[in-house]
């Protein structure tokens, strides 16, 4: 199975939302990482056929997604970032509206809907209103309607959004346990996400692939560059104004500050190991707010 994304790219007047973007892939999990405004959810929507590119190709098993129309839309799994659900309806009948758009049979839906409430905890919540569920528990609903039918390609934007820590935990585990023999491309801001279970990572910055990596690979990158320094409460400020500062946390007798730097930014400061949050920063810091 193989997804080839070529030369696509997207306008919005004179504003270039994806230029030449180029990628091929395969069964695994794909992270996308990009402030606003980078492309992230343009691309998205390309893919899914909510949006149509002004150039480039998208070609599954090599076909043109196109010229596949409604089968490969029948491929896709998709979880966007702000769902539109009925509050009217009950868990189970929101999961069956859904099997029944995807064109699944009433034996696969039976079969289907019971593994994907397990899988994402919402069995004991088969007969409430959608409306009066927590947000963490329909963005649960919502990854549950994404993998229903057993898609070929998971498309999933900020799919933890909205849940406590261990609810994240299991998602994250879900996603990794499906994703051997799915092409899983997830979109989000919660980088610790994604670290451990990413096979790629794709970082977008205002349009185009910045980095291609594994996580691995980018964080080798920035060895050397992450510091912990202890510190007063009247250096913190100073240290804020002149470098890098990811990170401060109170101890009892003083300031533990993370800092991304080149060389030692203080003399109590020590190196420690980089994560690719350290690593997102050491790409974005300056731009995170540049971007709309």
């Amino acid at each position: 199975m193989k997804l080839e994304l070529n030369l696509i790219s997207k306008s919005y007047g004179k504003n270039k939302a994806l230029t030449d973007f180029t990628a091929v892939l395969e069964p695994g999990i794909y992270a996308l990482l990009g402030p606003n405004g980078s492309g992230k959810s343009t691309l998205i929507n390309i893919i899914t056929d909510n949006l149509k590119a002004d150039k480039g190709e998208i070609v599954f098993d090599g076909t043109n997604v196109r010229a596949m129309g409604v089968r490969f839309r029948e491929k896709i799994g998709f979880m966007p970032q702000y769902p539109g659900i009925y509050p009217s309806f009950t868990v189970e009948d929101y999961l069956w509206y859904m099997a029944k758009l995807k064109g699944l049979s009433n034996q696969q839906a039976r079969e289907g809907i019971p593994q994907v409430l397990e899988a994402v905890e919402l069995t004991e919540s088969l007969k409430s209103k959608v409306g009066s569920l927590s947000g963490g528990m329909k963005q649960r609903l919502c990854l549950a309607s994404a993998v229903l039918g057993d898609p070929d390609i998971l498309i999933l934007d900020e799919p933890t959004a909205g849940l406590d820590p261990k609810q994240r935990i299991a998602v994250r585990n879900y996603i990794s346990q499906i994703a051997f023999n799915k092409i899983v491309i997830i979109a989000t801001h919660v980088v610790s996400d994604i670290e451990y279970i990413a096979n790629n990572i794709i970082i977008l910055k205002k349009g185009h692939i910045y980095r291609s990596e594994a996580p691995a690979s980018l964080i080798s990158e920035i060895e050397g560059k992450v510091w912990i320094a202890e510190v007063s409460e009247n250096e913190v400020e100073e240290l804020r104004l002149h470098q890098k500062v990811t990170g401060i946390s109170k101890e009892k007798n003083c300031v533990r500050v993370r800092i991304l730097s080149e060389t030692s930014p203080h003399p109590s400061a020590e190196n420690t190991a980089p994560t690719l949050e350290d690593y997102y920063l050491y790409v974005f810091g300056d731009t995170l707010t540049e971007d709309k």
